[in-house]
Order: C-alpha cells, then sequence, then structure tokens
C-alpha cells in the first residue's frame, strides 16, 4: 500500500502536497484562533506540514495519516526538527474509511477527498472523529471560469464539468450538507505556481539521473504534459481552497 512513484518523484522536494504556501497555512492558523492541547486528525497528511507547524506555533499536536511511506517518514523527519514529535503523530496507512479513537477538535481532509469518494463522503467520514461543535477542514477544487470546451476539463484533470463546483456552488454544497463555511484561504495563481513549478524540476532531475528506468517514458510524458497543462489550463481555471466548516 503506497503511492504511485511517479507521485512521489513529482513531489520529491514538497513540503506542501497542494497549492497553498506556508505563509497562507500560517494565516489560516491564525484566522482559526487555534488553542493549545487542541486534538487535530489529519486524513491523507502527506509531509505533515500543516499539523507540525500548527503545533509549533499554536500549541496542538494529533496524527496524521496517509498512503505514501515515503511522505509519512518526511512528516516524522519534521516532527522531530521542530520539536514536536511528542505531540505529532504520523501514521502510514489508508486514510478511507479511518477513524479517530477518540473525538478530536479539528478533523481535516486537505486536497485529498477522493479517500471518501468525493466531498460530501469526506465531510461524512470526518464528522465520524469530530466532537460537537469542533472544526472541519476540507481542501478542494473549485471552477474559477467556466470551462469552454472539454479540453479545459480533462487539462485541469477532472473527469467531467461536473466534477467540480463553483466557488458559490460549493457554499452551497457544504450548505446541504449542514454545514456553515466559517473561514477559508483560497489559492491565487502565484500559489498554482509554487505547487505545480516544482514538479518539472523534480522530474527533469529524476530523469537525469536515472537513464533508461522503466519509468523513463512515463515520467516524459508527464513532464511535457503537466507544464503545458497548467500553463494553458490549470492556471486560470482551476480554483483550490482550504474551507473551515462547523455543523449547524
Amino acid at each position: 500500500m503506497d503511492l504511485p512513484l511517479s507521485i512521489v518523484i513529482g513531489e520529491s522536494s514538497h513540503r506542501i502536497h497542494n497549492p497553498v504556501d506556508s505563509r497562507k497555512l500560517a494565516d489560516l492558523g491564525e484566522a482559526l484562533r487555534l488553542e493549545p492541547g487542541a486534538r487535530m486528525l489529519d486524513l491523507a497528511s502527506g509531509s505533515g506540514e500543516m499539523l507540525c507547524t500548527w503545533a509549533r506555533d499554536h500549541g496542538i499536536g494529533g496524527t496524521g495519516v496517509d498512503i505514501s511511506t515515503a511522505f509519512t517518514a518526511r512528516a516524522q523527519a519534521r516532527a522531530a526538527e521542530l520539536g514536536v514529535a511528542d505531540r505529532c503523530e504520523f501514521v502510514h496507512g489508508n486514510a478511507s474509511g479511518h477513524v479517530a479513537s477518540e473525538p478530536v477538535d479539528i478533523a481535516a481532509c486537505i486536497g485529498a477527498t477522493w479517500i471518501g469518494g468525493g466531498t460530501a463522503g469526506t465531510v461524512a467520514l470526518l464528522e465520524q472523529s469530530l466532537r460537537p461543535g469542533g472544526l472541519m477542514l476540507i481542501g478542494e477544487c473549485y471552477w474559477r471560469q467556466d470551462p469552454p470546451d472539454e479540453a479545459t476539463v480533462k487539462g485541469c484533470y477532472a473527469q467531467s464539468k461536473d466534477s467540480f463546483f463553483s466557488l458559490p456552488d460549493l457554499f452551497g454544497h457544504f450548505d446541504s450538507l449542514g454545514y456553515d463555511v466559517v473561514e477559508m484561504v483560497l489559492a491565487d495563481q502565484d500559489s498554482w505556481d509554487r505547487y505545480a513549478a516544482p514538479h518539472w524540476r523534480n522530474i527533469r532531475r529524476w530523469l537525469d539521473d536515472n537513464p533508461g528506468h522503466e519509468l523513463e517514458d512515463e515520467m516524459r510524458h508527464k513532464l511535457r504534459t503537466e507544464r503545458i497543462n497548467h500553463v494553458r489550463y490549470q492556471r486560470d481555471y482551476l480554483g483550490w481552497g482550504i474551507f473551515a466548516l462547523m455543523r449547524r
């Protein structure tokens, strides 16, 4: 059970595996007024940057669960680096279906709602771990502009136009699930660039270091298509945000 090597290669230099930078993560932590001692469950926690930096800056603790052995190891190392390993545990495992043993103050899934089969399923999964009155954090894509054709939809890695809502419709969807959006941080084009562009160098350096590897053709194709999809489609049409929700 692990992520495909192609994904690990592309994101090998990433601390944050989503189009949000460290400043935006810090801003969100401040906006949420996190209290020392609060416990968080972070499903699909990646390299653990959100939980580790919030533990350092706000005194929270918790558990991250991720399917990638490489990212989990990096999260554990990051917790040790920041001096929060006594409060932050990172577990290698499939986050789909994971429920905390005790209710948590913050339940999060940032940018991996596939673990619940979509937004609604992930909300239903997270609420099984969330204490009454707690905060839920969902990272999700939305359409910044209406995609004009199928090429734009596919260039944004969507199965169909209906894969994502517009931002107002995403708010309506959260409302229909019984949750109020109480805070948010949205990616902008610069933070999309800082997420997308490092993939290209990571892949190119891997190709230079691994001539003749069985993934060479796949990674060269990935390098070509990811660059053009980002500048032609994703940067203008695809939005992404972290939304803080509270149950009504």
